[in-house]
């Protein structure tokens, strides 16, 4: 059976102007179905780094905001601490890159609050008994919520070809360990060139798997749990992430961790992707490339995997925009994503999102 998708298109009228046309699609889509008088919501979103421009606008979050609070809910807006030191990996400094980014309280009436707490070490084991994992860790609060509303934007992806809804699930609502895990299979790896012995990182290490031999930070991988807390503490970026994991792996990792998110959330969660500023990068960067296609709309729906393949298809049904950075598969039909990375195969993540119930690839989308 074919899920449902809905759709907009931006155009707009006198009658209707572009906010109102998002209340009414998720009011089609099923909002009311989702949460319940008195529901915390967790609306997941990227607040985007500092830098960058194309995540979703604010004033469209507000209205996401207003649509939950008319049907009884209390929202808050959140996500989970980057891996990477940028200007997200810790609560503090997410929480005012999403103010400096436009999101605060007195722009969307809602709250910020960081799921995975002030490190990311803030987390909810989950059992899901799946071919990756068999546990993975999710922010608390994401956990802790009655509902979820997942607002995603729709932009390519150098790992998953494009993220969407599943990559702000998955990834984004890992904890520091739980994004660990989706990129590497082993502990942290230390560049003895940039370390200094300063031992920042043993004083912080929960699990005492670091030690000094000759001036050198050195980590025990029998004692290391992943955390990745000492990525963000080291003061010369010594300690990083072994991006080790082949491309297929890394998709199916993501997919799992989303199962994870949704597995308290059965009939508690709707989706809407924005598939607008279309970036050939994750918002994760400090900057944002040239949209390699024009804005197109907004997509809600309560399938995971069929809101992603519809936003997907919707986008390579476009001719690419003159000075993006795509020079192949520029024409109508032809394959937006894997013009950007030739070498990614998108297609996986849908599959094996299918495959292990997450949802349906076949879809109908409904205009509204």
């Amino acid at each position: 059976m074919k899920s449902k998708v809905y759709f907009i298109d931006l155009r707009t009228t006198y009658k209707e102007n572009l906010p109102g046309k998002i209340g009414r699609l998720l009011d089609t889509a099923g909002l009311s179905e989702a949460i319940k008088e008195r529901d915390l919501v967790a609306v997941k979103l990227h607040f985007g780094e500092l830098g960058n421009t194309a995540f979703i606008r604010p004033v469209f979050i507000r209205k996401i905001v207003q649509s939950i609070r008319s049907h009884g809910g209390i929202p808050f807006l959140t996500d989970c601490n980057t891996l990477y030191a940028g200007t997200r990996s810790d609560a503090p400094n997410h929480h005012a890159t999403a103010i400096s980014n436009g999101f605060a309280y007195s722009v969307v009436n809602a709250p910020v609050i960081i799921a995975d707490g002030l490190r990311g070490r803030s987390e909810i084991t989950v059992a899901i008994d799946q071919k990756r994992f068999k546990k993975v860790f999710i922010g608390s609060e994401i956990i802790h919520a009655d509902s979820l509303l997942s607002a995603a934007h729709f932009k390519g992806h150098e790992l998953s070809g494009f993220g969407g809804t599943i990559k702000n699930l998955g990834m984004g609502c890992a904890s520091r360990r739980g994004k660990l895990a989706q990129h590497s299979t082993v502990a942290p790896k230390i560049k003895r060139k940039k370390c200094e012995g300063c031992g920042d990182c043993i004083s912080h290490c929960s699990q005492q798997a670091i030690s000094l031999i000759k001036e050198k930070a050195v980590i025990d991988k029998k004692r290391c749990i992943g955390c990745g807390e000492c990525i963000i503490i080291c003061p010369n970026s010594a300690i990083q992430i072994q991006w080790d994991q082949d491309i297929p792996v890394f998709m199916e990792n993501m997919v799992e961790y989303t199962m994870g998110v949704l597995q308290n959330k059965k009939d508690r969660a709707l989706f809407i992707n924005f598939i607008t500023d279309v970036s050939p990068a994750c918002d994760c960067m400090d900057h944002n490339d040239a949209p390699i296609v024009r804005d197109i709309g907004m997509v809600a729906s309560k399938d995971p995997v069929a809101i992603d393949q519809a936003s997907a298809d919707l986008v390579n049904k476009e001719r690419a925009l003159e000075g993006s950075c795509l020079k192949t598969n520029i024409k109508p039909g032809e394959d937006k994503f894997k013009g950007i990375y030739p070498k990614v195969n998108w297609e996986i993540q849908l599959d094996y999102a299918e495959k292990i119930g997450l949802g349906n690839r076949a879809y109908e989308l409904i205009a509204i």
